[in-house]
């Protein structure tokens, strides 16, 4: 009998003689290798359905309510005021991939197949729900542009005109603070806000005198996955699978590195409880 995608010496025979124990630890291990590229995961609010719940989850924010300027009148009841309540939904999908191998492979190969393979899929897992998190997050129309252009077809550079390229400039980032300070955004414990930023975007912050890079931090211990640095209450996480446009919307041939800038509560993250990342 043959078995699609299985990987063999010169058996055909797939085993699968994985006890309980061994599952958990194929889980951990999965975990493991898949927790350092979950970078855009760790910002959002945890909120996972009960079990036997459905599979769609319903997030509310309550509306602030406008200021009571309006003096009090000694024995009189005041109007009052209503509440206002907005819901985001959102529905949990799977995603997932294997890799079929034979005893015989298993049990003769140089390498530790098993072991290897875990490695990879946990890097796969990863970078998959990380990308799935970066595309909704991403999808947001609260956007800014790097030279107070007003979309991203407008943005210059390329290697023939290098020295014009939109960099992403230190105004810039304090002109995405301000969008967050007015909006009444809020910071996270630190007081300090968050920028997810790709390795050639920051590259053109680093030499600016104002960036203070992690290992510099007075208290390295609060770092989050990732961090490189700090530029005024701005704390920059680093990622290769920052986003990155390169479609119609952008100037022809280039591309455009996109920053997330983050307040706290700003998107959440569900998964059904019991599942999440799971090793079969």
């Amino acid at each position: 009998m043959n078995y699609l995608n299985t990987q063999t010496t010169s058996a055909n025979r797939p085993g699968n003689n994985l006890t309980p124990e061994m599952k958990t630890y194929y889980d951990r291990a999965l975990i493991r290798f898949a927790s350092p590229k979950l970078v855009h995961a760790q910002f959002g609010q945890q909120k996972p359905i009960p079990a036997g719940s459905g599979k769609t989850i319903e997030f509310r924010r309550f509306s602030p309510l406008p200021k009571a300027l309006t003096p009090l009148t000694e024995g009189v009841t005041p109007k009052g005021n209503t509440l206002n309540v907005t819901t985001v939904e959102s529905t949990v999908e799977q995603y997932g991939d294997y890799i079929t191998m034979s005893d015989m492979l298993t049990l003769s190969a140089v390498d530790s197949v098993i072991s290897e393979t875990q490695t990879v899929l946990g890097d796969q897992a990863g970078r998959t729900l990380d990308t799935v998190i970066r595309e909704k997050v991403n999808a947001g129309t609260n956007v800014q542009y790097g030279s107070g252009k007003a979309d991203r077809n407008l943005l210059v550079g390329g290697q023939a005109d290098y020295g014009d390229n939109d960099y992403l400039t230190v105004a810039a980032v304090k002109r995405a603070v301000a969008t967050l300070k007015r909006n009444n955004a809020a910071p996270f414990k630190d007081g300090c806000y968050v920028a997810i930023i790709h390795p050639y975007a920051a590259y053109d912050l680093k030499t600016c005198k104002e960036f203070i890079e992690a290992h510099k931090y007075a208290d390295p211990d609060t770092m989050y996955r990732g961090e490189i640095g700090k530029l005024g209450n701005i704390r920059f996480i680093e990622t290769s699978e920052a986003k990155i446009w390169k479609d119609a919307t952008c100037p022809v041939g280039l591309a455009v590195f996109g920053t997330l800038v983050l307040g706290a509560h700003a998107y959440g993250v569900t998964e059904l409880e019991g599942g999440g990342l799971e090793h079969i």
